[in-house]
C-alpha cells in the first residue's frame, strides 16, 4: 500500500510503499478514503522538540481519518464489512484505575493514533473494534475526516452548561471555529472570539460569533461593552496555547467564571493565581474526547441539526488528492486558513 512514511527521529515524510497492515483477532481493517491534517502531524513532519520527546519513529503518522472497513477479526461484533467509520485515535490499556471506572479518556498508559502506532496516511490502516465509530449515512467523507478534532471541540464546549451564558473563545484554529458553532447551537447567548488572523474571525463570524477580536490591536473589554455586557464572561474556551491567551481570558471572566482549556502550551508561562482564587474560577483541563459520550454527543447533533452540519463542514478549506500532501501540508502550516483534508483515493 501507499502510505506518508517517516523512517526514522528526523524531519520530513515519504510517500512510499509500506506492507499491508494485519489485523488483529479483535481489530478492523479499514481502506481509509479520507483524512485530516492536524498540527499534530505538523510537529511530527518537522521532528521538533516535542515530537522527539512523544512520537515513535519509524512510523506512519495520521489519525485523523474517514474510511470503509474492508476486513473485521473474528472477535469483532457490531461492526461489519462496508461500515463507513472514523476512529477513536487514543488506544487505552483497558486496566487502569480510570479504565475500570469507564473513565478512558484519562487512561495512563494511552497509545496514539500515528505517535506510537500506525496511523491513517495511508491506504490501509487497523483499529481495534472498541475504537471504531459507525457513522450516519449522512455523514460524508469529508465531515467524517474531521470528526476527531470536532470532538475536541464538542469536549471542551460542553465541559460546562452553556445555555443562556456569556462565552469567550480564545483561538480560531479549526477547533475554535467548530467550538464556536457548538456554542451556538446549543443555546450560549453572546459568543466573542479572539485571534489575530483577519480570515479565521470572519469564519468566526460565520460560526455565530457576535463579535471577533483581533487581539493584536484591540482589546476583549471592548466587545464587552459594544455587546451591553454588564459583567464578565461565564464560561471560557481556551483554543490557542498562545501565552497571553490564558491571562486575557482570566482578566475578562465573571467571578465564579469556567474555562475549559484546550490549548496546549509550549512553554511555561504566567498565571494571575490570586485572581482566580479570588474570583472563584474554574480552570478545567480538556484532552481529547470522552470515549464515547463525546462521540455520541456529536453524532447526534450532526444528524439532527442540518445547520450545525453545513457550519462544520464550512470549516473545510480545502480538499487534495494525497499526492499533493506537501502542498496541504503548507496550506495547513500557514496557519490562516481551515481544515485541509487528504483525498486517499486520488493517489
Amino acid at each position: 500500500m501507499k502510505a506518508l512514511y517517516k523512517d526514522g527521529p528526523h524531519a520530513g515524510l515519504e510517500l512510499v510503499d509500506r506492507p499491508d497492515p494485519v489485523a488483529g483477532p479483535d481489530e478492523v481493517v479499514i481502506r481509509v478514503l479520507r483524512t485530516g491534517i492536524c498540527g499534530t502531524d505538523l510537529h511530527i513532519q518537522r521532528w521538533d522538540d516535542w515530537a522527539a520527546s512523544a512520537v515513535k519513529a519509524p512510523l506512519i503518522p495520521g489519525h485523523e481519518f474517514y474510511g470503509e472497513v474492508v476486513e473485521v477479526g473474528p472477535l469483532v461484533h457490531d461492526i461489519s464489512v462496508g461500515d463507513r467509520v472514523s476512529g477513536e485515535g487514543h488506544i487505552v490499556c483497558g486496566m487502569c484505575r480510570n479504565c475500570r471506572a469507564g473513565r478512558r479518556q484519562m487512561c495512563i498508559r494511552t497509545i496514539g493514533l500515528g505517535m506510537q502506532r500506525d496511523g491513517a496516511y495511508a491506504e490501509y490502516l487497523t483499529l481495534p473494534a472498541t475504537n471504531v465509530w459507525v457513522h450516519h449515512a449522512d455523514v460524508t467523507p469529508e465531515l467524517g475526516a474531521i470528526f476527531d478534532p470536532l470532538g475536541n471541540a464538542v469536549h471542551t464546549a460542553l465541559a460546562f452548561p452553556l445555555v443562556g451564558e456569556d462565552v469567550l473563545v480564545t483561538g480560531c484554529g479549526p477547533i475554535g471555529l467548530m467550538a464556536i458553532a457548538i456554542a451556538r447551537h446549543v443555546g450560549a447567548r453572546f459568543i466573542t472570539a479572539t485571534d489575530v488572523s483577519t480570515p479565521r474571525l470572519e469564519l468566526a463570524r460565520e460560526m455565530g460569533a457576535d463579535a471577533v477580536v483581533d487581539v493584536s490591536r484591540e482589546d476583549i473589554a471592548d466587545a464587552q461593552r459594544a455587546l451591553g455586557m454588564r459583567e464578565g464572561f461565564d464560561i471560557g474556551f481556551e483554543m490557542s496555547g498562545a501565552p497571553s491567551a490564558l491571562p486575557a481570558m482570566i482578566d475578562n471572566m465573571n467571578h465564579g467564571g469556567r474555562i475549559a482549556m484546550l490549548g496546549l502550551p509550549t512553554g511555561p508561562f504566567s498565571v494571575d493565581w490570586g485572581k482566580i482564587v479570588t474570583h472563584m474560577l474554574t480552570v478545567k483541563g480538556i484532552y481529547g474526547r470522552e470515549m464515547f459520550e463525546t462521540w455520541n454527543a456529536m453524532g447526534a447533533m450532526l444528524q439532527t441539526s442540518p445547520v450545525l452540519r453545513d457550519s462544520i463542514t464550512r470549516i473545510i478549506a480545502e480538499v487534495l488528492p494525497a499526492r499533493d500532501w506537501e502542498k496541504g501540508f503548507a496550506a495547513a502550516a500557514s496557519a490562516g486558513t481551515g481544515k485541509i483534508i487528504l483525498d486517499w483515493t486520488e493517489l
